[in-house]
């Protein structure tokens, strides 16, 4: 059986040593798991120590996905499997996979946002949920032509996490509220404009492309080799893209999402009839959405600029412990990808009853101590370094 992260080192010159980690489940689109989190993150903080290692790449095996998501077979059967953590118990902290799993992807998630050495992510194809938190912490964030991210979480009870709240908030106008309702798919053009990718790259250039990074004089210094990647992927960069959805939409998407009400937002979007394809089905999506999901990505989205990256996560873990505790997010799971009949029976099942004062408890720890699984996140976010 093949291992499901596959790590290789190769020299370039000058004796310096290019890091290479491969998410290797192609089965399952590089779904994240818990084994290939734990894996990274030790290998991750190897590389780090190791002065040999100039830079990593992380990519996904396949041609299909970098990262589809997180393990939601998984997180199902957590949630469903014994009395203590079963559907509609409210008691989060029962449930131990579940805050095992998201304790320790945030960690991986602020990891490579914090991480002393260039990461470059090989973004191609599908990159949603777990993806995106892989990938938005890199320093050098690659998409292809045939990359399409999406952070699609209110239709399965959940809502943007592994760092979401923080990425949305920085996309241009109400574009990130809008993306973190509808959980509309994005491709290269958007990505770049949102601020989730740096650099689009024909797919058909990436062994090209490393073999670039292995034909270079790496230095000692991490930001230098931050600067000489960028010169890298700058020489690789397709030419300027074409304005996609997201773009050509834009005073759309401000006009119903800019103000501070989320009935209005999604009243003004319902309503709103543009002859786009892309429009419509983001309608379509928000008309499935879990009531409680849209709620609670609003809340987020509107607290976002009080928090810090690290706060971002802490309070994300809080959330995500209580949507596994609520049965939303296993009948999300349930109707998505168990039974498949894509006829989820939200409770509650209208907005209204998803109220503000509904969501709170979704910001309440779910664990007993006062200690924070995450409070050893560091203080200090770091200001992208290696980007110009």
């Amino acid at each position: 059986m093949s291992a499901v992260v596959l790590f290789e080192e190769r020299a370039s010159l000058a004796g310096s040593r290019i890091g290479i980690a491969t998410l290797n489940s192609p089965a399952t689109l590089n779904g994240l798991s818990l084994e290939m989190v734990d894996l990274l993150s030790a290998r991750l903080t190897a590389w780090a120590a190791d002065p040999a290692i100039a830079l990593v790449v992380l990519r996904g095996a396949g041609e299909k996905a970098f990262c589809a998501g997180g393990d939601l077979h998984s997180l199902y059967a957590s949630m469903v499997g014994n009395g203590e953590s079963g559907v509609g118990n409210r008691k989060a902290g029962k449930n131990a996979h579940a805050l095992a799993f998201f304790t320790r992807e945030y960690q991986l998630d602020y990891q490579i946002h914090a991480y002393e050495k260039p990461i470059l992510c090989w973004g191609h194809g599908i990159v949603m949920g777990g993806g995106i938190g892989l990938m938005s912490g890199a320093s050098h964030r690659v998409v292809t032509e045939a990359s399409r991210l999406a952070m699609p979480e209110t239709g399965i009870g959940l809502f943007p996490d592994v760092g979401g709240t923080w990425l949305l908030s920085g996309a241009p106008g109400a574009s990130g509220r809008f993306l973190a309702l509808t959980g509309a798919s994005i491709d290269a053009s958007d990505a770049l404009y949102a601020g989730f990718a740096d650099y689009a790259v024909a797919a058909s250039r990436h062994e090209e492309l490393l073999n670039a990074l292995t034909d270079a004089a790496w230095q000692s210094d991490a930001h230098a080799n931050g600067v000489q990647l960028d010169a890298i992927l700058r020489a690789f960069a397709l030419p300027r893209l074409a304005p996609s959805p997201l773009q050509r939409l834009r005073a759309d998407i401000d006009t119903c999402c800019a103000g501070d009400s989320l009935e209005h937002a999604l009243a003004a979007i319902a309503d709103t009839t543009l002859d786009d394809a892309w429009w419509q089905k983001a309608q379509a999506a928000l008309g499935r959405a879990c009531p409680s999901s849209l709620r609670l990505s609003w809340e987020l989205q509107q607290r976002a600029s009080r928090l810090s990256l690290a706060e971002v996560f802490q309070v994300e873990l809080i959330a995500a412990l209580q949507c596994a505790a609520h049965g939303d997010f296993a009948e999300g799971i349930r109707a998505l990808l168990i039974d498949k009949d894509k006829n989820p029976r939200w409770s509650p099942a209208t907005l209204a009853e998803a109220d503000a004062r509904f969501i709170e408890a979704f910001f309440t720890p779910s664990w007993k101590s006062g200690h924070h699984p995450l409070a050893d996140l560091g203080r200090d976010d770091r200001q992208r370094q290696f980007l110009n």
